[in-house]
């Protein structure tokens, strides 16, 4: 009997591995026979291990994409950093410089002086361009006070030369008309009168005495109102001697 056999099994596999193998196929004329098809074990293999290949490739790709994106991402966070670090960095020089401007600012170098906070050096700072600010508004009141008095000296001088130049135009005009002799005794009638005044009003016992009794003397006897009205008697007084208008 078959099953008895030990090779039944044996033959009973190799039948149904020759029935996969087989396939009816029907032929233009009706007439089915059979054709052997060997079933591509190989090529499902190969396939299988394409599609794994296939699959570490597109997770290497992965894993490539995830390391240039995390790279670009450092990159930028790199950026950032430096770019907040040149910031802060440039706050801090900024202060820096306006402790060395600001006199308000200045510390002396102790080592328990305590450092200025932001808000105060800003307040100081502030403070200080104001003060320059109004300091720059007198110094240009000023600097137009000086330019105006330029202006007047500017035409005095001006005035001054053209008065010039027609007395030297003219060189006679008026010398023959009073003398040198009425002019010196109209200078010495003059300072005749003030030095009397000077003697009978001045007290020369100490320093403190003469400066006090020649500022009283300046003030009653050399104002211009009095020395005109001493200069026109003096006139009057030379005009009526014959001998000096002759």
């Amino acid at each position: 009997m078959m099953s008895g056999s030990p090779f039944g099994d044996s033959s009973l596999d190799q039948s149904n591995m020759m029935d996969s193998d087989l396939k009816i196929e029907t032929s233009p004329t009706g007439d089915p026979h059979f054709t052997f098809i060997r079933a591509n074990s190989t090529g499902s293999l190969a396939a299988g291990c394409a599609s794994s290949a296939s699959s570490a490739h597109n997770t290497d790709d992965e894993d490539s994409d995830n390391r240039t994106m995390m790279s670009y991402k450092d990159r930028r966070r790199e950026a950032h950093t430096q770019a907040e670090q040149k910031r802060r960095d440039a706050i801090k020089k900024g202060y820096d410089e306006l402790q060395m401007i600001v006199p308000k600012c200045q510390q002396p170098d102790s080592l328990g002086s305590q450092k200025l906070s932001k808000a105060t050096v800003l307040q100081k700072s502030i403070d200080y361009i104001g003060y320059l600010v109004d300091q720059k508004s007198k110094q240009e009141v000023a600097l137009d006070n000086l330019r105006k008095e330029v202006m007047a000296l500017k035409i005095m001088k001006a005035n001054y030369e053209h008065i010039v130049k027609t007395h030297q135009n003219t060189p006679q005009a008026g010398q023959n008309q009073v003398s040198d002799e009425v002019k010196f005794q109209v200078f010495k009638q003059v300072m005749d009168s003030l030095f009397t005044s000077f003697v009978s009003t001045v007290s020369v016992a100490n320093f403190a005495e003469l400066s006090g009794c020649v500022f009283s003397w300046l003030e009653e006897y050399c104002k211009p109102k009095n020395l005109k009205e001493l200069v026109v008697g003096v006139l009057q007084q030379i005009s009526n001697q014959p001998n000096l208008n002759q």
